[in-house]
């Protein structure tokens, strides 16, 4: 999730210097990686919840 914080300002200050298309890219990426790291936490919880067990 931390890497999604750092697209999201690398996007903003990309932005704020008028960089409009490396700022689109950036945010699309971020947009991508969050949702997939919500995805996995998803499937973790349920792993979680359905068999008592985790990982470690």
């Amino acid at each position: 999730m931390g890497l999604v914080v750092l697209l999201f300002i690398l996007a903003i200050i990309a932005a704020i210097f008028g960089f409009g298309g490396i700022a689109a890219a950036i945010t699309g990426l971020a947009v991508v990686l969050f949702w997939i790291f919500l995805i996995l936490f998803i499937i973790g919880a349920a792993f979680r919840v359905l068999t008592g067990h985790w990982w470690g």
